[in-house]
């Protein structure tokens, strides 16, 4: 008995030719949402603060060495490179927040140093500030709430559901380390200088510390965050909650 003859339409020379579709991109899941790839600095704004941040020390330590050590001049260029700072957020409709947490640092450390009489008392303000960040930092560690998985989280909108995924809380916890050697490494410098009394030397390391510190301190911190997170897992705005937790 012969076979039937095949029908339906005879796929044309163009059809059979055809190209497998395009293998999806190994960063996003089926959502579409980057889960492999991410970058710290990006969700940090880590540059724009970075620069922002270091253009009243940049004024500061300009003024300071044009006017032979004149407190006063130094720190009114400063707060003037602030203002200059202010009106750039404004305008690019971001919350002035740190700008003018900035400014108000400025001035209280300015009355500290006139009322004192001595102009490396400028920099006991950074100096306390950066030790406490320090010390609130590792303290936020230890309890299970490090610092950077709120920031991020608030940022991507997970919130605090990270807690709850033991391979998120763990990265965050390692990569926050990395930001409270950052303020370490400021106290230790700056403790050093003011005991030595250099105040142009603690000017000079204030813009040091500033722009390139941070910098490094996003950059190596993503680096280990996402390194502590296994290629199985989604990333960072997926964690894995369990239906019991």
């Amino acid at each position: 008995m012969s076979a039937e003859p095949r029908t339906g339409p005879v796929p044309g020379p163009d059809e059979t030719d055809r190209p497998l579709a395009a293998a999806p991109d190994a960063r996003f899941d089926a959502d579409g949402d980057p889960t492999r790839e991410e970058s710290l600095a990006r969700l940090l704004g880590g540059g724009r603060a970075a620069l922002e941040g270091s253009t009243p020390p940049v004024a500061f330590l300009v003024a300071w060495l044009a006017s032979g050590g004149e407190l006063l001049a130094a720190v009114v260029w400063s707060l003037i490179a602030s203002a200059a700072t202010l009106v750039v957020a404004l305008v690019g409709r971001r919350q002035p927040r740190a700008v003018l947490i900035g400014m108000l640092a400025t001035i209280v450390a300015a009355l500290i140093a006139s009322s004192t009489g001595e102009a490396r008392n400028f920099f006991l303000v950074q100096l306390l500030s950066n030790a406490a960040s320090a010390l609130a930092w590792t303290i936020s560690i230890v309890v299970g709430w490090p610092f950077l998985g709120v920031i991020v989280g608030g940022l991507i909108g997970t919130q605090t559901r990270w807690r709850k995924d033991p391979v998120l809380l763990r990265a965050y916890r390692r990569a926050s380390w990395i930001w409270v050697l950052q303020y370490v490494i400021r106290v230790v410098v700056f403790s050093v200088l003011w005991w030595l009394d250099e105040a142009t030397w603690l000017a000079i390391m204030r813009v040091a510390l500033t722009y390139p510190l941070i910098v490094a301190c996003v950059a190596v911190s993503g680096w280990v965050l996402f390194a502590a997170i296994p290629k199985q897992h989604p990333g960072i705005r997926k964690p894995q909650v369990s239906a019991a937790g």
